[in-house]
């Protein structure tokens, strides 16, 4: 469960808090008993694309540049 603090404080203990986000806490920061803001770890990034990783896997059809039939189309057009 998160823990929740004023602004006041936030701005007060701002070190203190980022370091228990650090640690994995979620911290909401509220103005008069409403949360605003809240303070999350930040996730690592995931790995690169590969390009390419996906060969062989993918096919796209024949007709894939062909007018759409007349019933699709209508449906687009609504």
């Amino acid at each position: 469960m998160p823990v929740q603090v004023n602004i006041h404080e936030a701005k007060t203990h701002f070190s203190k808090l980022l370091a228990r986000v650090k640690e994995g806490e979620e911290v909401v920061i509220a103005k008069a008993g409403t949360p605003v803001a809240r303070l999350v770890p930040v996730t690592e990034r995931p790995a690169r694309r590969i390009p390419g990783s996906a060969k062989g896997r993918v096919s796209i059809s024949t007709d894939f540049n062909e007018p759409l039939p007349g019933n699709i189309l209508e449906a687009f057009e609504k």
